[in-house]
């Protein structure tokens, strides 16, 4: 028996949900957030690519056994990635500059320490094999995809 395994970051695109559906709620709405100082690296993959390399992965013949990490190639951190998804609502972001550690601390108090891991820390993934055993490459850039997240996501409103 074949298999491959995939091993995807945050997915994102239209219709994803949790977290990332939370923070779309957030940046509409124009909540004051403080993550405007949040320098991490985070790695994610939008839903087409994630769905394009699953494609590519039924019939191509050099994935037999092998394990793939996968993501956009485009690292961001969470004070771009919420950026980002201004830009595609065509809002200003309201991110207030606060340190992380207070924040860090903060989260500590109250017992959301998963919380802070989440919007703090870094998570890089390296989907070099993709592009070098396959071929692949992204279809879709993270900007188009937050284009189309936003559209269904304003669909629904």
């Amino acid at each position: 028996m074949e298999v491959v395994i995939i091993r995807p970051p945050l997915v994102y695109g239209p219709n994803v949900r949790a977290n990332f559906v939370a923070m779309m709620k957030w940046v509409y709405k124009g909540v004051p957030l403080p993550l405007g100082a949040v320098h991490n690296q985070r790695s994610l993959i939008a839903l087409g690519n994630l769905v394009n390399f699953i494609s590519l992965c039924i019939d191509h013949p050099k994935v037999a056994n092998e394990v793939f990490l996968i993501s956009d190639g485009e690292d961001v951190s969470t004070t771009e990635l919420l950026q980002k998804v201004a830009k595609a609502f065509a809002k200003r972001p309201w991110l207030i500059p606060v340190p992380v550690r207070w924040m860090i601390l903060a989260t500590k108090l109250v017992g959301k320490e998963d919380v802070a891991n989440r919007l703090f820390g870094s998570l890089q993934v390296d989907s070099s094999k993709a592009r070098d055993l396959l071929n692949w490459k992204p279809v879709i850039t993270m900007d188009e995809q937050l284009q189309k997240a936003v559209a269904v996501f304003l669909g629904r409103m």
